[in-house]
C-alpha cells in the first residue's frame, strides 16, 4: 500500500515565500515522478492545473505563471518532493495537491494543502 502526504502551505503576504512538501512512502518499487497541481477558488475538483512537476532524472516542468517564482526539487532516496514557492501572488491563492507517478496505472495523490495569499 502506499500513501502520499503532504505538509506545508498556509496563509501568506503577497510577495512571500511558502515551502510545500509531499513523501510517498510504502511499496514503491519506481518512482516516475512528482510535482504538483492547484485548485483556484471556485473550481470544480476536476479543474486542476499543473504547476510544476519532476521526473526522477530531475527533468522538470513548470506552468508558465509560475516560472522565475516556484521551483521544484526532489530527494529520490526519500521519495518526497518539494515546492519552494518565491514571490506569491494573489492568484497563486489555491488547493495545492501533489501527485505520484510510480508506475501503477493510475497516480496517487496527496490530501491537498491551502495556499492563501493575501495582500
Amino acid at each position: 500500500q502506499v500513501q502520499v502526504v503532504q505538509s506545508g502551505g498556509g496563509l501568506v503576504q503577497a510577495g512571500g515565500s511558502l515551502r510545500l512538501s509531499c513523501a510517498a512512502s510504502g511499496n514503491i518499487l519506481v518512482n516516475n515522478a512528482m510535482g504538483w497541481y492547484r485548485r483556484a477558488p471556485g473550481n470544480q475538483r476536476w479543474q486542476r492545473e499543473l504547476v510544476a512537476g519532476i521526473t526522477s532524472g530531475g527533468i522538470t516542468n513548470y506552468t508558465d505563471s509560475v516560472k522565475g517564482r516556484f521551483t521544484i526539487f526532489r530527494d529520490n532516496a526519500k521519495n518526497t518532493v518539494y515546492l519552494q514557492m518565491n514571490s506569491l501572488k494573489l492568484e497563486d491563492t489555491a488547493v495545492y495537491y501533489c501527485y505520484a507517478d510510480l508506475g501503477a496505472p493510475s497516480w496517487y495523490w496527496g490530501q491537498g494543502t491551502q495556499v492563501t495569499v493575501s495582500s
